[in-house]
C-alpha cells in the first residue's frame, strides 16, 4: 500500500506486529490472575514517568520504563499488604499515580508534546521503540515457552504453586515488571489511556473461542495481528489517534464474535 512507503509507517507496521505477538500472553495472564486493572493502573502511572522526562531533560521512553516498573513493584507489594482487599491496592497506585502526574504536567514548558503519549502518534515512534518492542516480543515469547507449565500453575491457582514450592512472589512480581515495561514501550503507538485495552481485549476476544492456553494465545496474536494492522491503515487514512482506532476494531470484532457465536449456538 502507498502508506508503506513512508518509513515512519514501515516502523508503525513492525511496531503493530510485535504487539500483537507479545500482549496475548501478558492478556491471558492477567486476565486469569484477575488483574486487568493492574495493566489499566500501570498505564496511568506512565503519565507521571512521561512528564517527568520531559521535566528533567530526559527521554520520556527511559523515565517511563523506570516509573512504571516502580509502581508495578508497589503495585505487588499493595497486593499482599491488602490481600483480601486487592482493589484498594489498585484504587490506590491508580489515583496516586494520576495526582503525580498532574502536578509534574503543570511544570512542564510544553505539554502538547504529552499529548502524543495521552492518545497515541504514530509519527513519535523511533527505531529505538521499534528495537525495544521486538525485544520485548522475543523475551516475552521465550519465557512463556521456557515457563509455561510454571505460569499456568500460578495463572490458575497461585497458593497451589505455593505450596509445590514454586517461587509465587518471584513470578508474580516478574509478569507485574514485564507488565510495566511493556506499557513503557507501548505508549507512544497505543497511547497511556488506552494501552491497557490492548493488552487485554485480544485474549479477552479469544478466551470465548478457545479454551487451552495454546489456543487462546495463538488466536490473540492473530485477532490482534487484525486489530492492530486495521487500527493503524484506518488512522492513518482518517486522521484519528491510533490507539483509540486500534479499540474500536477490537471492540467491533468482539460484537461481531458474539453475535455470530448466539446465531450457532441456535
Amino acid at each position: 500500500m502507498e502508506m508503506f512507503q513512508y518509513e515512519f509507517m514501515q516502523r508503525a507496521l513492525i511496531a503493530c506486529l510485535a504487539i500483537a505477538l507479545f500482549t496475548p500472553i501478558l492478556g491471558l495472564l492477567l486476565i486469569l490472575r484477575r488483574q486487568s486493572l493492574m495493566a489499566d493502573t500501570l498505564s496511568h502511572v506512565s503519565l507521571a514517568g512521561v512528564a517527568l522526562g520531559y521535566l528533567i531533560g530526559v527521554e520520556p521512553t527511559v523515565t517511563t520504563m523506570v516509573t512504571v516498573i516502580l509502581a508495578a513493584i508497589l503495585l505487588e507489594y499493595l497486593r499482599k499488604v491488602y490481600a483480601n482487599y486487592s482493589d484498594i491496592s489498585v484504587a490506590l497506585l491508580m489515583s496516586g499515580g494520576m495526582a503525580v502526574a498532574l502536578m509534574l504536567l503543570t511544570q512542564v514548558e510544553t505539554p502538547n508534546k504529552v499529548e502524543s503519549f495521552l492518545f497515541g502518534s504514530i509519527v513519535t515512534i523511533t527505531p529505538l521503540q521499534v528495537g525495544l518492542l521486538i525485544g520485548l516480543a522475543v523475551l516475552i515469547i521465550a519465557l512463556y515457552i521456557i515457563l509455561r507449565r510454571v505460569l499456568y500453575m500460578v495463572a490458575f491457582d497461585e497458593a497451589t504453586a505455593y505450596t509445590a514450592g514454586l517461587p509465587t512472589n518471584w513470578i508474580s512480581m516478574g509478569i507485574s515488571i514485564v507488565t510495566g515495561a511493556a506499557i513503557a514501550i507501548m505508549m507512544p503507538i497505543a497511547g497511556s489511556l488506552l494501552v491497557s485495552a490492548i493488552i487485554i481485549m485480544p485474549a479477552a476476544i479469544a478466551l470465548r473461542l478457545f479454551k487451552n492456553f495454546n489456543g487462546v494465545i495463538i488466536s490473540a496474536s492473530v485477532i490482534g495481528m487484525v486489530g492492530m494492522v486495521g487500527g493503524l491503515i484506518g488512522s492513518y487514512q482518517w486522521d484519528t489517534p491510533p490507539g483509540a482506532t486500534i479499540i474500536v476494531i477490537f471492540i467491533a470484532m468482539f460484537i461481531i464474535e458474539s453475535i455470530v457465536l448466539k446465531l450457532f449456538k441456535h
